[in-house]
């Protein structure tokens, strides 16, 4: 049988407002590439061509899967080893990853014995999974001169009272007096560090003044300082510095989750942005970044409803910053189980995953009849399959939390796959992850939910 021309696909398929819903499918499947094993040289070949990439995002459809957990990792091992990667940037607090990156560098002894992210979801970084990579990249660095060592950095903007504490000690080492002056500008958060959402909700609803002006201080004074020669500008003032930043974009934050789920994530988005934009301009020229982080991050948010409602994302900040030099991958899944809880801060539980809607992307990729594949309509040549993947229809996420008798209303969004992302890794049936034990004497700190999906 003769494989349709392109030029004849174009014309079948039409605009997106003409598309038949039956013609997805026959089209996933004509273009899905069925994935190798994971730890299959063929596998690592697959990815290759997204070897000239400046930033490669990979994302998940929820933050309690082990199967995305070790394809991004097997996706990111090549890059590193083959293409010069050497940044990944994850959804998680600053000083955690900190730890994580201090070993594998080589700085550090161990990062798993310290009380690293403790705070709810535990699960989502202190797994058996992100403990392999980490391993495997300790192992990898050690073959690398210091200087070529790959990084492993975190993005996210929960951490205030670690990121205090962070930069406090750094400035006792370094700088006494800037110490001190520190600890009086840190002070007016100093009571609410446990509880910042309780300072947010006291500032904007009880009228108390806000601690803005002195944690934007408080980073100007470390830039003056550092810029006046008085502070060596080495790898400790970057973390310091980044720590004052977390300090400065929490106190935001905080306060703009009572001003609605739009402020706030824009405002989280926003700061994993620079995040990953001060990260490859310290890396300098050769920096190239891996980024794993939930789809709702990953995917570009002007396709989604998200965006529809004035959210933005990284991935649409990467997209329009980096043009082609950013390659957004999104992963999904049909049914399995899950690591996740009922509610913020309740325990993680191993739950089924209902099997994708009807109406969904999900649900389509279940029809194309390909178990595990990766998905690329990056490729210009390919209009037919990009036309049918124009279409909106719904989306699963899942993030640390699971409502599946509220599924619809809880979990699915509407997107247009064609311009979300630039692939998609499909893996029909998926597996939990498995958390690693925390210390009996740790002390979680509370933190908020990320409305709507805990992502």
């Amino acid at each position: 049988m003769n494989t349709p021309s392109q030029d004849m696909l174009d014309n079948l398929y039409g605009s997106p407002r003409h598309i038949d819903q039956a013609a997805i499918a026959p089209l996933l499947r004509q273009y899905a590439e069925p994935l190798p094993a994971l730890d299959s040289s063929a596998f690592g070949e697959m990815f290759d061509r997204y070897a000239d990439a400046r930033v490669v995002m990979i994302g998940e459809a929820s933050h309690g899967t082990s199967d995305f957990y070790r394809t991004r990792a097997a996706i990111t091992q090549r890059l590193i080893e083959q293409h010069g990667f050497n940044i990944v940037a994850v959804e998680a607090d600053w000083p955690d990853a900190g730890h994580v990156d201090q070993y594998v560098r080589g700085l550090a002894h161990s990062a798993w014995k310290r009380h690293i992210f403790s705070r709810f979801p535990t699960w989502m970084w202190r797994n058996t999974d992100v403990r392999a990579f980490a391993h495997w990249l300790h192992l990898y660095n050690h073959t690398l001169a210091t200087e070529r060592r790959v990084e492993f950095r975190g993005l996210d903007v929960y951490s205030l009272r670690n990121s205090i504490h962070e930069v406090l000690s750094y400035l006792d080492r370094v700088d006494p007096q800037l110490a001190h002056e520190a600890r009086r500008r840190y002070g007016c958060l100093t009571p609410w560090q446990d509880d910042p959402a309780l300072y947010g909700h006291f500032v904007e609803r009880a009228g108390l003044m806000p601690c803005e002006q002195p944690v934007i201080e408080q980073l100007d004074a470390m830039l003056a300082e550092q810029l006046a020669g008085l502070i060596q500008n080495d790898e400790a003032f970057f973390n310091a510095a980044q720590n004052a930043r977390v300090v400065q974009a929490a106190e935001q934050y905080y306060r703009a989750i009572y001003r609605g789920s739009t402020a706030s994530w824009n405002l989280r988005d926003r700061h994993m942005f620079d995040t990953l934009r001060a990260l490859l301009e310290h890396r300098g020229p050769q920096a190239k970044a891996v980024v794993w982080a939930h789809n709702s991050h990953i995917g570009n948010a002007a396709a989604t409803e998200m965006g529809w409602k004035g959210q933005f994302n990284i991935g649409q900040l990467c997209r329009s910053a980096y043009g082609r030099d950013a390659v957004l991958i999104g992963m999904s899944t049909d049914r399995g189980q899950v690591a996740a809880a009922d509610d913020w801060d309740g325990d993680m539980l191993i739950k089924d995953i209902r099997p994708s809607r009807p109406d969904s992307w999900e649900h389509q990729f279940l029809k194309a009849g390909v178990p595990a594949s990766l998905t690329d309509w990056r490729d210009p040549t390919r209009k037919a399959l990009r036309r049918v993947l124009s279409k909106p229809l719904l989306e699963r996420a899942i993030g640390v939390i699971y409502r599946p008798e509220t599924e619809r209303g809880s979990h699915y969004f509407e997107a247009t796959l064609a311009e979300q992302f630039d692939a998609m890794i499909w893996i029909e049936q998926t597996q939990p992850v498995t958390a690693l034990a925390l210390p009996k004497s740790q002390r979680l700190e509370p933190e908020d939910e990320t409305y709507p999906f805990g992502v």
